[in-house]
């Protein structure tokens, strides 16, 4: 319970200091109000040594040693200066993310643009988590400068981008000047595709494309069952013979010209017993191999039919269905 309690007054003193609110759309501008700076671990014992110097010279008069504290106090103000001028008024954005699937990294380009006459170093850009990577980057005067970040995703769905920290120890190191930002970007992450999917259903009606060309009606056997096999394909004459409950085994119509059939990906027709994110997974794994097989096929997931059809468009049209449902 005191954990939860620190955490709410943590978040809600951030809020209040640093500005981190709701997500941010369109061009943010980073004005003075929003940076950040602080002395440095080195920046700390740079001014424990110039308190040193200072009462060293206090207390033994020493011309030469106040001269180099001040000479020495001086450096550190102008590096205040070029620290904190070195990432305020930089204006941020976000390029689009491209979809991916669950257990991959999504990818996140973050764009900083520079519209000051001078260049700026040594920019760390990164989430603001702990541990977590950051990268560097340089900004030339009147552009822009891009940079990929990468986050894991567990599940499907929307994913939203992490809070992102911006930080500078340019140029000596002895202050560090940081800033957040939460972009209003997300990406979108299909189910994971299940490893070891049964083979492609076809819905038993010859496509129009190649209606004539053998369907169905060339039955060339039987075989083993395997969940997911359309229920009228099923052999019932075979089945009545055994009993499954004794050990016998269901089998399914095997036909040939399989080519002259549509391909049918219902959602419905797989066991009902079967977990939810399962079936999300073999239906993403059968859409993937019909696209790369250049098959139609065609597709049904709750209020979504699509008609048999081909190609990238179709192919993440269902993709996206079955990453948003019931979500």
């Amino acid at each position: 319970m005191l954990t939860a309690l620190s955490e709410r007054w943590k978040t809600r003193l951030h809020k209040i200091i640093f500005l981190e609110h709701q997500p941010e759309s369109g061009e943010v501008f980073l004005k003075q109000r929003r940076v950040f700076t602080l002395p440095s671990k080195a920046g700390w014992m740079f001014l424990l040594m110039l308190l040193i110097l200072f009462i060293s010279a206090t207390n033994y008069s020493l011309s030469l040693g106040f001269a180099l504290t001040f000479v020495l106090g001086s450096v550190a103000l102008v590096n205040v200066f070029f620290c904190f001028r070195n990432l305020a008024y930089l204006h941020l954005d976000t390029g689009p993310a491209q979809a991916v699937f669950a257990g991959e990294e999504t990818h996140f380009t973050i764009f900083l643009i520079n519209r000051r006459q001078y260049q700026r170093y040594a920019i760390w850009v990164g989430f603001n988590e702990k541990n977590a990577p950051e990268k560097a980057l340089d900004i030339a005067p009147e552009s822009r400068a891009s940079i990929h970040l990468s986050y894991p995703t567990r599940s499907r769905g929307w994913q939203a981008i992490p809070r992102v920290r911006l930080q500078t120890w340019f140029p000596l190191g002895l202050l560090r000047a940081w800033s957040t930002w939460l972009p209003d970007a997300r990406a979108l992450v299909y189910p994971e595709p299940e490893e070891h999917a049964p083979p492609l259903p076809t819905s038993g009606a010859p496509s129009h494309e190649l209606e004539g060309q053998g369907g169905n009606e060339d039955f060339s056997g039987v075989r083993a069952y395997q969940p997911g096999d359309v229920l009228k394909h099923l052999a019932w004459k075979q089945i009545a013979r055994v009993d499954p409950a004794l050990g016998g085994q269901l089998v399914t119509k095997q036909f040939t010209g399989g080519a002259g059939n549509d391909i049918l990906l219902d959602f419905s027709a797989l066991p009902r017993t079967m977990n939810l994110e399962l079936k999300l997974s073999r239906m993403t794994r059968w859409v993937l191999e019909a696209d790369q097989a250049g098959l139609q096929y065609g597709f049904k997931l709750g209020q979504e039919d699509y008609a048999p059809a081909q190609g990238p468009a179709h192919r993440d049209a269902c993709l996206r269905a079955l990453a948003l449902y019931e979500l």
